[in-house]
């Protein structure tokens, strides 16, 4: 058996210095065999810079995924390419820099690392995830059996859909994107563990990561209204999953939610 951990988006400072300060001790605790983190609003609520991914794998991620801002912070672009570790969507066109899929080996085998991006209510140029990623899973099946999926899309009848496209060819598939944890765990009937979203890493007193009082005003006065990062304690949420590393079958799936006093973390909320 192989358990992983995948974590969902991280959300500023506040999320990634609860990643960097728990994720060891997490993985310890938990016996992880292969830890994913999203890591696509780490930098400052947008995007991800090179220094932040090495921290992120330096704590023990294996793979670092992202979404629609990977490209927010300009230095990422020449450097991902440099790190396979450091996944974009898969779907983007031929020729954009970095990979959208990575196989890693451990102790128990190899894990395959699948990022693909929704397109309803999102961009529409992008190649299509569904065909994308039949084609990616084909490949990498070659290789190993377990194999995780982090899509990233705003609809829940997309990531539905996804996932039982899949069913039967990965070990996981995920959501990420919208910052809020559903309770919808569970194991499709071909073996594929499923959650429509992980939620996030980030301040738990907050509208998906960010200052509440500004996000109402946008809602209340339908004006333009700057958002800034929320202060205090994080929850860290995810999924775990146990899977059998013969045939990448799902055999357990649990939703992850722990909190994080900031004081235990030193500067982080500041």
């Amino acid at each position: 058996m192989l358990r992983i951990l995948f974590l969902g988006d991280v959300v500023g400072e506040p999320g990634r210095k609860a990643i960097l300060a728990r994720l060891p001790g997490l993985k310890k605790e938990r016996e992880i065999d292969f830890a994913i983190v999203n890591g696509e609003n780490s930098a400052g609520g947008r995007g991800i810079t090179p220094k932040i991914t090495i921290d992120l794998l330096r704590a023990g991620a294996a793979v670092v995924t992202s979404g629609d801002h990977i490209w927010d912070q300009p230095d990422i672009i020449p450097f991902i390419g440099t790190e396979p570790r450091l996944l974009r969507p898969l779907n983007y066109p031929e020729g954009v820099p970095g990979a959208g899929s990575v196989v890693l080996e451990t102790a128990k085998g190899a894990v395959g690392v699948i990022n693909a991006q929704g397109r309803t209510f999102m961009r529409q140029d992008l190649e299509n995830p569904f065909l994308a990623l039949r084609a990616e899973v084909e490949r990498i099946r070659l290789e190993t059996r377990v194999i995780v999926v982090d899509f990233h899309a705003e609809a829940t009848s997309e990531k539905q859909a996804l996932g039982r496209f899949l069913d039967g060819q990965v070990s996981l598939v995920v959501g990420t994107h919208t910052h809020v944890q559903t309770a919808d765990e569970c194991i499709f009937p071909g073996g594929t563990a499923f959650l429509c979203d992980a939620g996030m890493c980030g301040v738990s007193e907050s509208v998906i990561g960010s200052e509440i009082a500004g996000v109402v005003e946008k809602f209340t006065r339908a004006m333009p209204s700057r958002f800034y990062l929320a202060k205090g304690d994080v929850e860290l949420r995810g999924v775990m999953v146990d899977v059998d590393e013969g045939t990448g079958r799902a055999l357990r799936v649990e939703r992850v939610v722990e909190r994080i006093p900031m004081d235990g973390v030193g500067e982080a909320a500041r």
